[in-house]
């Protein structure tokens, strides 16, 4: 076995296991800690495929920005064990029957498919390249940079707004 297919088969069953793990824990904050070994996980496989400036997005965007929004909003739920609601039996059993049929569905498209037969054409030109990718997104020609700084702009709103909705009012003046 070559030592790609070796990290391929770790970094699947890591990534397969938090999934899981991610899903059946009882704690919000262990799921979180699972579902940040799966994207992490995740930019694994992508480092596997050489695509490197995917994986450091994927690990800024989902591990970073993404899990810690999602910690501060279980950690101002305050979600108790006294205050969950059990669901019912009936939705247990559509929920089950909604995963199965989903996987009878993927696995079914998974064995119709076929591999693609022929050459692979190259033009030669470096798209992997994060200088590349910042001169074709940002430059002066392709106007870019206007959107981009917005959105920005629009994601330090949005933040500053879910702070100021989170604050607690102060009742005793």
């Amino acid at each position: 076995m070559s030592t790609v297919l070796i990290i391929f088969c770790i970094l699947s069953a890591v990534t397969l296991s938090s999934a899981f793990m991610t899903i059946f824990s009882r704690n919000p904050i262990h799921s979180a800690i699972y579902l940040v070994i799966c994207f992490f996980s995740i930019a694994g496989h992508y480092l596997l495929m050489n695509a490197q400036f995917l994986a450091l997005v994927h690990i800024i965007v989902y591990s970073g920005a993404i899990m810690i929004l999602l910690l501060f909003t279980l950690m101002l739920m305050n979600l108790n064990k006294e205050d969950e609601v059990h669901k019912p039996r009936l939705t247990r059993l559509g929920a089950v029957v909604s995963v199965l049929i989903t996987c009878g569905v993927l696995i079914s498209v998974f064995l119709q498919t076929k591999p693609i037969v022929g050459d692979y054409d190259t033009t030669g030109e470096d798209y992997q390249s994060i200088k590349v990718l910042g001169q074709v997104l940002l430059d002066q020609d392709n106007g870019f940079m206007v959107p981009f700084e917005f959105a920005s702009v629009l994601l330090l709103v949005a933040m500053i707004g879910a702070v100021l909705l989170s604050k607690k009012e102060n009742s005793a003046k």
